[in-house]
This record gives C-alpha cells, structure tokens and sequence, in this order.
C-alpha cells in the first residue's frame, strides 16, 4: 500500500536499497582514502571528486528513502 508520499517499497526493495547504500558509502570512503595517498596533485583531485559523486549519489538515495516513509 503507497503511503503519503506515494511510495511502495516491499521489503525486498528496502533490502536491496539498503545494500546499495552500503556500497555507495564503501565506494566513497575507498575514493576518499585514495584522495588522501595520493602524491600526483591530478590523482589527489580525481579521486576526490569521485568521492563527491558518490556522497551525492548517496544523499540522493537516502532523501528519496526518507522520503517514503
């Protein structure tokens, strides 16, 4: 049944949805690390901004859940 946000999530949905959080975040803090070892100044930005796409893509997917409650 949707809820007032017109969501409907089984709880296979909420399963998968929550693994995929877990990678998001895995991919962001393994980005970040690599930003932090990196000596090449180009490197240290790459993967710095890939990072930053994956906290965004991580906010996103976390607004939307909280969203449909």
């Amino acid at each position: 049944m949707p809820n007032q946000s017109g969501c409907t999530l089984t709880s296979k949905d909420l399963s998968v949805l929550e693994d995929q959080l877990t990678h998001i975040a895995m991919s962001c803090r393994v980005a970040m690390h690599h930003a932090g070892e990196f000596q090449n100044p180009q490197l240290k930005q790459l993967a710095a901004t890939v990072a930053q796409h994956h906290r965004q893509h991580f906010d996103a997917l976390y607004a939307f859940l909280n969203g449909c409650q």
